[in-house]
């Protein structure tokens, strides 16, 4: 019972970091409660805990004598006064310490990673804990607490993997992804390097070939991710042929490139991809011989001003393309800058390909459906709220 005696009031406790600290801390012993603006799917699992959550418009404050722990969403500590309040990257350094971890990082498949290793090590008996930043339906959730090795999605988006002292890291791959954090690509590349340098065993993934096994996962950035998981499987403890025989089983993370139904002939899939490379990788895995039709929401001003000509290049390997609106997260909007940037560098880098700008995102489920035939593969995309088109898509499908 590692958090025997502490009280922790989580600050945004929904989201796909807190949700998860906050059932690990419970199983540990802390006494655990927590506020969120909005109901997510997160939650499910925060009160199936025994978790109590407060969900009001105006922020809660923390109970008097509990520590507040704040989400990177409500980014001001003094959002909620509270007895050593501190932010997530804090806490997760301070759960990390207390049990013998491996962190995987990067700016892309760092989610699809972690869940391969953790999937692998409890299908081998290895009972392992986990913080994963997206669903692993098959470990029915996103958290867990076990006596194995604690697998932990480490995020550089706010530096906190400098905080974090694992005994295995894993890179992915590194890329600038977060621009109101980091200036250049250089900046990110030596925040990985100084991290790593205080690591006793490191897995980069740029340095491995794909695996050359069959995965129930499709596309090539899939086997870079189960190649990055093999290698750090192996220094867990697991043989190579026990932890390939679990990799193949793994079905997949939420949100990446998850089958959501069929209607009408068409396949439609939700994923979470935000970034040009992310945005290239998806739309190869599910072309395979179909017509790819994407709906994609931008994710942030300040990525969508940095990157609207590159994401607009990704884009255009689709056949038919949507863009809504920006989901703001954490950034208020900026003038000059929305979807619409997107579009004309769609229709820049592709001239006479069929895109549209539907702000709503009611209206691009609409779009899309009004052209797509059967044998089409439809993909909502994004790091937003993007997948609540899907019943739409599919109900227009019909």
């Amino acid at each position: 019972m590692r958090l025997d005696g502490r009280r922790l009031w989580f600050v945004g406790i929904g989201g796909a970091g807190l949700s998860g600290y906050a059932v690990l801390a419970k199983a540990w012993g802390a006494d655990v409660a927590g506020w969120d603006r909005y109901e997510t799917p997160y939650l499910e699992h925060v009160r199936a805990a025994g978790i109590p959550v407060t969900v009001t418009e105006e922020v809660e404050a923390a109970p008097e004598g509990w520590e507040a722990i704040v989400s990177t969403a409500y980014v001001s500590l003094d959002l909620v006064p509270g007895h050593g309040s501190k932010g997530r990257a804090e806490f997760l350094a301070e759960i990390v310490s207390l049990q013998d971890a491996i962190v995987v990082s990067g700016a892309h498949g760092k989610t699809t990673t972690a869940g391969m290793i953790a999937f692998a090590l409890e299908r081998a008996g290895r009972d392992p804990s986990f913080l994963i930043g997206g669903e692993i339906p098959q470990l029915g959730g996103n958290a867990r607490a076990g006596s194995g090795w604690l697998v932990v999605e480490g995020d550089e988006s706010d530096r906190t993997i400098e905080r974090l002292r694992p005994k295995i890291a894993v890179v992915t791959n590194v890329d600038l992804d977060h621009h109101s954090e980091f200036s250049s690509r250089a900046e990110v590349e030596e925040l990985f390097e100084q991290w790593l340098a205080e690591v006793p065993s490191v897995v980069r993934a740029g340095d491995l070939p794909p695996v050359d096994f069959e995965l129930a996962v499709p596309g090539e950035h899939n086997r870079r991710n189960a190649a990055a998981a093999l290698a750090a499987l192996e220094l867990a403890g697991l043989s190579e042929d026990e932890a390939r025989q679990h990799l193949a089983e793994f079905t997949g993370a939420g949100r990446r490139l998850e089958p959501r139904g069929e209607a009408g002939g068409v396949r439609v899939l939700d994923d979470y991809a935000h970034h040009p490379a992310e945005i290239r990788a998806t739309i190869e895995a599910v072309r395979d011989g179909h017509r790819v039709l994407v709906l994609f929401q931008p994710h942030l001003y300040s990525r969508t001003r940095h990157l609207a000509w590159e994401l607009g290049a990704a884009l255009a390997a689709a056949d038919v393309a949507a863009v809504t609106e920006i989901y703001r997260a954490r950034e208020e909007p900026v003038e000059g800058v929305s979807g619409k940037l997107v579009v004309d560098a769609v229709a820049e880098a592709r001239p006479g390909m069929t895109v549209g700008w539907t702000p709503q995102v009611e209206d691009g489920a609409r779009f899309l459906a009004r052209r797509a035939r059967p044998g089409d593969v439809a993909l909502t995309m994004g790091a937003g709220d993007i997948d609540r088109a899907v019943p739409l898509l599919l109900s227009e499908l019909g």
